[in-house]
């Protein structure tokens, strides 16, 4: 192997593999991510006790449902995830001035984090609300994927 490569976490001999954690310890892990959508005003004027009803149907109880199924499937989405046993998932979707914040918090005790679960969740439930409301506006922003927080693991907590 040539040593002036940069040293990869999933990269071994050259190929692409999963970091091995058979060594590492099980502890608590929890990650919250967050996606917001600009829905535009016709779409706001529409939401009722901070909850939507679109042309398809209940929009965030369509999303949290969606959103919940793709961090349980996450390790088959991305590549390199380990499967977790998922603990706990909860979404938080806050309506303000200009559409909503998706919040996806996910727990679990395992050796590797749920940052990538929480994520997924967060991405997903944008992507259904798209879905849900598209007929109504065709503009839909989803914007700023990102991680809050995280707690557990060699690297510590983090918030953004």
């Amino acid at each position: 192997m040539n040593s002036d490569l940069p040293n990869f976490t999933h990269v071994r001999e050259g190929q692409p593999t999963m970091v091995d954690i058979t060594g590492k310890s099980s502890n608590r892990r929890t990650a919250v991510a967050e996606a917001r959508l600009d829905l535009g005003a016709e779409i706001i004027a529409k939401f009722h006790n901070n909850d939507l009803h679109g042309p398809k149907g209940p929009v965030f109880q369509t999303a949290i449902i969606a959103g919940t199924m793709a961090v349980k499937k996450t390790s088959e989405l991305i590549p390199f995830c380990h499967p977790l046993p998922i603990e706990n998932c909860a979404f938080h979707i806050i309506p303000n001035e200009t559409g909503v914040t998706i919040r996806c918090e996910v727990s679990t005790t395992g050796k590797t984090g749920v940052e990538m679960e929480a994520m997924t969740g967060a991405s997903i439930a944008a992507l259904t609300i798209y879905d849900m409301c598209k007929a109504m506006n065709k503009g839909i922003r989803i914007q700023d994927l990102r991680l809050i927080s995280k707690s557990g693991g060699k690297s510590g907590d983090f918030h953004a």
